[in-house]
């Protein structure tokens, strides 16, 4: 049976059938990746030529465990992407409900519901996505441990734009896992890097659900150099914190406020989003609107000043 398709930022291979362009022609704000990327290493040979050791699993997760300052007596698993975690963390509990607050990132759902599990407003498990995606909703230690029962899953991957308000201490209470990822704030959403964090009861079985070398060598060795270069995150933060401020004043001055969101991406709140993405659009500017709304639209940010200044000229235009 095929995948299903669920919805998704992205997808600049329909935007091209339905309005043209070449890849190369278009500027996508789908998403809520960061547009500068950590730059890429020339990598070792053995990194593509031999199957990852122990010493490149181990570097790798000690730089994690020091960047988000792990505790000790909590486990730190890597895995091919957080994606790859999310579908696999419905089997650490037994099948039964689980709540989910929304709009959120969907794969958590399909997720569970592959496993057999039923979407309620409570249960054996629970999800919270913090910073959340879209509205970028930040939730309480009060709010996730008063719902806490044998599963909490804490999905952090927008989180390094705000560490202040990260809960990865939890991690060390039982039946909590707090993923982590290098996809969004680093912008390498290809190296398909993504951590879980919790204590070692809550994690067993999780790494034998992924299998032996679970994690590309490219991966180990990028993201290691990239969770232990402080200049390059402190940089990047403010960065990231003054671009989202620019984007704001950017559609504020076409009467666009927005509704929430994070430093990595802008949630705006429009009479007509689809018009508006398509107006975006037949200008080969990718944006995302959302199934569920009829007034959500989202906008990452631009990378180059030449996004920018096109960004600005056709919402002159428009």
């Amino acid at each position: 049976m095929a995948q299903q398709v669920r919805d998704h930022g992205g997808g600049l291979d329909a935007a091209m059938a339905q309005f043209g362009g070449t890849r190369e022609d278009w500027i996508d704000l789908s998403t809520g990746i960061n547009p500068c990327a950590y730059p890429l290493p020339d990598f070792p040979a053995h990194c593509w030529t031999d199957l990852p050791d122990a010493t490149a699993q181990n570097t790798v997760l000690e730089a994690a465990r020091g960047f988000w300052a792990v505790p000790a007596g909590a486990d730190i698993l890597a895995a091919p992407g957080v994606s790859a975690l999310i579908a696999r963390l419905p089997a650490l509990a037994q099948q039964g409900a689980v709540g989910i607050v929304k709009p959120t990132y969907n794969e958590h759902e399909a997720a569970f519901r592959a496993h057999g599990w039923s979407v309620e407003t409570g249960g054996a498990a629970q999800v919270f996505v913090h910073p959340n995606n879209p509205d970028g909703r930040l939730f309480s230690r009060f709010e996730i441990l008063q719902s806490h029962t044998e599963l909490t899953i804490i999905d952090e991957s927008f989180c390094d734009t705000c560490p202040t308000q990260t809960h990865v201490d939890m991690a060390l209470t039982p039946g909590v896992v707090v993923l982590k990822g290098v996809g969004k704030f680093w912008g390498l959403a290809g190296l398909r890097l993504g951590f879980a964090i919790g204590t070692p009861q809550t994690l067993a079985g999780l790494a034998d659900l992924l299998g032996p070398w679970a994690v590309s060598g490219p991966a180990l060795h990028l993201g290691a150099l990239a969770l232990r270069d402080q200049a390059w995150v402190e940089q990047t933060r403010q960065r990231l914190s003054q671009d989202a401020a620019r984007l704001d004043l950017l559609m504020a001055r076409f009467g666009q406020i927005p509704a929430q969101g994070s430093d990595l991406f802008r949630l705006y709140s429009l009479q007509d989003p689809a018009d508006f993405q398509s107006k975006l659009a037949e200008n080969h500017i990718w944006s995302r609107i959302f199934p569920y709304s009829d007034h959500f639209l989202r906008l990452g940010l631009p990378g180059a000043e030449s996004a920018w200044k096109r960004l600005e000229i056709v919402l002159e235009g428009m």
